[in-house]
């Protein structure tokens, strides 16, 4: 299933008492985040970001205007600040390019089956994580990391991912048949 909106960075901490925070950025070039214009929330706010520094890495610091009725309301606060701490900011999208060849989107992984290359169900992808050192996949109980060697094969179109698990994770069979019991 396709995502209607694309998480592309996450509001952290404040940084200092006149309302500017640090943003990580999920997009490729991190100071590109802002030039994607107004940003949504999961509570549906509409924000714009306005760099003040900028970290090749992940993001950096920014200064934060809230949208409303129309017109950019600035954070002046650290109290405003915080409150905004863990705030997902994400595009429709429709204003991102299609990935080209070998390319997806994080959000397209959601919810494909797995299957280890017998054949047989793991089960579905429930959560993308990336903490910075590479990104991982959980399958029901199992996280593998997202690597061509543990996930060789990946067919958005058929809703479904090979997964080659580590000699080292051994797999239970209610796991790999998907019965709770």
């Amino acid at each position: 299933m396709t995502e209607a909106r694309i998480l592309l960075g996450v509001i952290g901490r404040p940084h200092g008492v006149r309302g500017l925070v640090h943003v990580h950025s999920y997009t490729a070039e991190p100071s590109d985040l802002a030039s994607y214009g107004v940003l949504d929330d999961d509570r549906g706010r509409r924000f714009r970001l306005k760099w003040k520094t900028v970290s090749a890495q992940d993001g950096g610091v920014a200064e934060v205007f809230q949208i409303v009725e129309g017109k950019r309301v600035a954070l002046t606060t650290r109290e405003a600040a915080q409150a905004l701490v863990n705030t997902r900011l994400y595009i429709p999208r429709e204003k991102l390019p299609p990935p080209g060849e070998e390319e997806f989107y994080l959000a397209d992984l959601m919810g494909l089956e797995a299957i280890d290359p017998h054949g047989r169900v793991l089960g579905r992808v429930d959560t993308v994580h990336d903490y910075g050192a590479g990104t991982s996949l959980e399958i029901g109980r199992i996280i593998v990391p997202f690597t061509k060697v543990c996930v060789p094969i990946i067919d958005i179109a058929a809703g479904r991912i090979t997964v080659v698990l580590p000699p080292e994770v051994v797999v239970e069979p209610a796991l790999q048949t998907g019965d709770a019991s």
